[in-house]
């Protein structure tokens, strides 16, 4: 899965918090996540968190707009 830095994932679940989407943060063998609803971080293994995204929503380059992948 492509996943880069500053995107926003809208996972299956949401977080205790109530939100569901999570800001990628660092990637690599592990991910590190901001939840965009209390700000809270969390680091796991990347193929635990591949199975969770829904969507994934990156910034467009040239309209500075969203677009869901």
């Amino acid at each position: 899965m492509d996943l880069r830095v500053g995107d926003t994932l809208r996972m299956k679940k949401t977080h205790p918090c109530g939100s569901a989407e999570w800001e990628v943060l660092r990637i690599g063998a592990d991910l590190k996540l901001r939840c965009l609803g209390c700000g809270r971080l969390v680091m796991g293994p990347r193929s635990k968190f591949e199975r969770s995204i829904r969507q994934v929503l990156r910034m467009d380059s040239e309209s500075g707009k969203d677009r869901g992948n």
